[in-house]
């Protein structure tokens, strides 16, 4: 059920697009305490969406994008890039220039969202590229400003994403390269971890015994590249000894060209990014 609104409430946040991500960034907010559920109103077609946000956060859940563009300080924008013309020509009549404007859509760009909105205003946008490790308060992202928001601007939607991530600043033209390492980049980790795991069940392990000493090897040597300082290319070489079973793998990976298979990798992800943004007339 949609919850109900006077005319005179007004919310820190607005969201509209109560999907994961919207999840799992009230959630981390809530957690760090830099804002309560009462400072919140989203919005989503879905009742189950609105539910999970009123009984788990406390926050104000309705079936109206317009309410929340009427009465949040800052609107984030979480839905699908291919929903997002729709959903800004709804909010077109109630959103303000005097709004700071987050959008966290993929290859959707700033001058698209302040074109849809009215490119004879001022609007305040900043575009980000989370990811999904933000659901259990490990993510990663990015954020640039588009053509009029400013350096407090970019404070403020920082703040937003520091609670379930680490963030970078970045110009708009590297947002491509961030989708592409960071947004995709969970999946070349499961992806890696699914082949670790074949490898262990292959030798003889059970697929519960390999799943676990995977996942929790990925874990460790993901603290060990947050906490040394330094680079991956030197921790590698600390655990490969000459003529050990370390280098026999590394020798293969190599023959093999895994390395230049992974960059390649990621630079045909950025690639599709930079076509999808085309395609969808948002550059």
């Amino acid at each position: 059920m949609a919850g109900r609104l006077t005319s005179r409430q007004t919310f820190e946040l607005g969201i509209i697009g109560a999907g994961n991500m919207a999840e799992a960034i009230v959630g981390g907010l809530l957690r760090s305490c830099r804002m309560t559920g009462e400072r919140i109103i989203v919005s989503d077609i879905s009742p189950q969406r609105r539910q999970i946000f009123q009984t788990q956060f406390k926050a104000t859940a309705v079936d109206d994008n317009l309410a929340v563009a009427r009465q949040a300080d800052v609107l984030l924008l979480s839905v699908k890039p291919q929903q997002m013309a729709a959903a800004l020509a709804g909010i077109g009549g109630a959103a303000t220039p005097r709004m700071l404007i987050v959008s966290i859509a993929a290859a959707i760009g700033t001058r698209f969202i302040e074109k849809h909105l009215g490119a004879d205003q001022p609007w305040r946008v900043v575009r980000a590229m989370p990811n999904t490790p933000m659901l259990l308060g490990e993510g990663a992202a990015a954020i640039c400003r588009g053509t009029h928001a400013t350096p407090d601007d970019l404070a403020t939607a920082r703040k937003i994403f520091e609670a379930g991530a680490v963030v970078i600043e970045t110009t708009e033209d590297k947002m491509d390269a961030v989708t592409a390492l960071s947004g995709s980049g969970p999946a070349y980790f499961f992806y890696l971890t699914e082949q670790l795991v074949k490898a262990g069940v292959e030798l003889g392990l059970s697929a519960e015994d390999a799943k676990l000493l995977a996942a929790k090897t990925a874990l460790g040597a993901a603290k060990m590249l947050m906490e040394s300082e330094q680079t991956p290319a030197e921790l590698r070489r600390k655990v490969t000894s000459p003529g050990g079973t370390t280098e026999a793998a590394i020798a293969h990976l190599d023959a093999a060209k895994w390395g230049e298979a992974m960059v390649e990798a990621v630079k045909a992800a950025a690639r599709r990014s930079a076509e999808l943004a085309k395609a969808q007339g948002t550059l």
